[in-house]
């Protein structure tokens, strides 16, 4: 089973991150310039956070804030879940649905490393399936090809006078 790492590889290197002390409008501002929909928010090298689209809809926009005047660390969810390099996509894939996640922080070494999204995972998930279902496929026709050339000596076997 392949593992997050292979996400990281197919990702830009670089970790787009916010500091708490932004202003929302900055946050919100940097995810759309990047077309991303979470950002990790980093004190320093420390993760602290991290910023959602669902977190200002929720926090800023149903309850009327300003968002140039609200802070990123006033609603962020701090208690951020993360994942290692290390884990599969299925392990993944079931946490992300499990807490109802869309998007996952990759820590190594207390370091983050890169972020995921649910759409990183399924689109590694199909494309693992697709190398599985082209390999099957070879290997059946592999053995369709070992049939075919058997009928065919058997065929031949059968055309040619017995010996007594």
């Amino acid at each position: 089973m392949k593992s997050i790492k292979n996400i990281l590889l197919t990702k830009k290197s670089d970790v787009i991150s916010i500091a708490p002390d932004e202003t929302v409008f900055a946050a919100v501002k940097l995810m759309s310039e990047k077309n991303i929909g979470a950002v990790p928010v980093m004190d320093g090298k420390k993760l602290v956070g991290i910023l959602s689209e669902r977190d200002y809809a929720r926090r800023v926009v149903l309850e009327g804030r300003s968002s140039e005047k609200t802070l990123v660390k006033d609603i962020m969810t701090d208690n951020v879940i993360t994942i290692s390099p290390a884990n599969t996509f299925e392990e993944c894939m079931e946490l992300m649905t499990e807490k109802r996640l869309r998007h996952l922080p990759v820590v190594e070494n207390n370091s983050v490393i890169g972020m995921i999204s649910i759409g990183d995972v399924v689109k590694a998930i199909i494309s693992e399936q697709h190398l599985k279902i082209t390999s099957l496929q070879s290997i059946i026709n592999e053995l369709q090809s070992d049939k075919n050339l058997r009928n065919l000596l058997f065929r031949e076997l059968d055309k040619a006078p017995h010996r007594r």
